[in-house]
């Protein structure tokens, strides 16, 4: 079956990924100020950063509304036996209910919860392709897909809290003591859910050679077939200390670095890095 695999476009895939596997993205609108953008087409990361540092409010994210999702769809639908739209996970966003409303006008789209956001969406989205490339049909790659989404870890170090503050979804007092004392809050999304789950102390790159140690040393639950790399402005030191702690504790088969897009990277801030990799079935 020749089947079409399409995502939001907070999967955060880099560019060489979707063309070399054909995958096609449908933007969120990223409200900034007066205007709304589209994700990746119009806005990115650094127009966020600049905006921010000149004193600008944080940008909020929308999703595609349903007509939006149905014009999308439609040509796909329409030129390959399958569609299968891997949404953002549906306690970030309404994306996942808009899809499967727009979905009911076909009757070859599938439409799946990824439960996450960023690359740890983006797992799923290259995962199914490569599940259609070996040519399993659309209803099994879903029901493993669903499946799959249970078992991916994402989770990544950020630099500092001041844009989560901007964003509201910490508070500045809170931001400015971490900020003092050099904390680096480490956070995962679990049960669909983003929270914070450690936090370290000292300077980012040995904090990140810290959490790389916590992700990965004394597993033998993890699916080693691949792993993303993700970071929005990488600090000296940070992305070497991810790799060292992947060679040493990792031995993954994919090695895939991406950049963290607007629709995260607008809260968490450059300077983030972290990684995704699923655990084993």
């Amino acid at each position: 079956m020749n089947i079409k695999i399409t995502a939001d476009s907070t999967c955060d895939l880099s560019e060489a990924l979707l063309r070399q596997w054909n995958i096609s993205l449908i933007p969120m609108h990223i409200l900034m100020g007066e205007e709304s953008y589209l994700d990746g087409v119009t806005i990115h990361p650094v127009d966020v950063f600049a905006h921010a540092q000149n004193g600008g409010k944080m940008p909020k994210s929308a999703a595609p509304n349903l007509v939006e999702y149905t014009d999308f769809l439609a040509p796909f639908a329409r030129d390959y036996d399958a569609v299968i739209h891997i949404n953002v996970g549906s306690k970030f966003s309404s994306c996942f209910q808009n899809a499967r409303l727009a979905a009911q006008e076909f009757g070859n789209v599938y439409v799946v919860d990824s439960e996450n956001i960023c690359t740890g969406q983006g797992y799923l989205v290259l995962q199914a392709a490569k599940w259609a490339a070996d040519g399993l049909p659309p209803k099994n790659i879903s029901m493993r897909l669903q499946g799959l989404a249970k078992r991916v870890e994402l989770s990544f170090v950020l630099n500092q809290l001041d844009y989560m503050a901007k964003s509201g979804r910490c508070s500045g007092v809170l931001a400015f003591g971490a900020n003092i004392l050099g904390i680096k809050p480490s956070l995962a999304v679990i049960d669909g859910e983003l929270k914070v789950v450690r936090k370290y102390r000292g300077s980012l790159p040995i904090c990140v050679g810290k959490y790389i140690t916590d992700q990965l040393a004394n597993r033998e639950d993890i699916d080693r077939s691949m792993v993303f790399i993700s970071s929005t402005q990488a600090k000296p030191g940070c992305m070497e200390a991810i790799k060292a702690g992947l060679r040493q504790y990792g031995n993954f088969e994919n090695v895939y670095e991406t950049d963290i897009g607007t629709t995260i990277g607008g809260y968490s801030g450059p300077g983030t890095i972290g990684i995704v990799f699923a655990r084993k079935q």
